[in-house]
């Protein structure tokens, strides 16, 4: 091979620069955010936000450098109840009009493709606070629109007073359990 050959082979090498992690933009779609909350300690109530977005990025051979990034609007709180949902979107709650998102931000990711933890900064009511998330891996394959797509599940559990919404305790349970479940387009 001569000179010219090889030069022109190394430089598109480094102009490609390194393999990285696929992008992912959540499909709203087919995203779902839910919560679960005791209520008086009778029943479990369960609720949905409506709005969100996100992406993510992830690599199967690199599951260490996954990313995650959402935005959820907290007016689009859905409990199945309109006057619970206003009563939600107050400032005994969620006060929608001076915290309009919630919003997650992830620090780092620990398992493997088929899951593990992801952690990172969670922010609701204007409240940051460190989160982990139980991330299962569901399933990953192209779609019908000529597309690529994978999904994930995701879970955890905090405290609505570390977020400074501590209306109604004890009767409106304290610990919420969050669960995510994501479908995400490869960009």
């Amino acid at each position: 091979m001569n000179t010219k050959k090889i030069a022109l082979l190394v430089s598109s090498l480094v102009l490609a620069g390194p393999v990285v992690a696929a992008d992912y933009k959540v499909d709203p779609a087919h995203t779902a955010v839910v919560f679960e909350v005791s209520h008086m300690g009778f029943s479990t109530l369960l609720g949905r936000f409506n709005e969100l977005a996100g992406d993510y990025q992830f690599d199967a051979d690199n599951p260490a450098a996954a990313k995650a990034s959402f935005t959820i609007e907290a007016d689009s709180v859905d409990t199945n109840h309109q006057e619970r949902d206003k009563h939600l979107r107050s400032p005994d709650f969620f006060d929608v009009r001076q915290y309009p998102t919630l919003d997650f931000a992830s620090t780092g990711y620990e398992g493997d493709k088929n899951g593990g933890k992801l952690s990172g900064n969670l922010t609701v009511h204007g409240v940051s606070q460190p989160v982990t998330f139980d991330v299962s891996f569901i399933g990953e394959g192209e779609d019908p629109w000529g597309g690529y797509r994978n999904g994930f599940n995701a879970e955890t559990t905090i405290k609505r007073s570390d977020f400074g919404m501590s209306y109604g305790l004890p009767g409106v349970g304290d610990d919420i359990a969050i669960k995510l479940f994501v479908e995400g387009i490869r960009q």
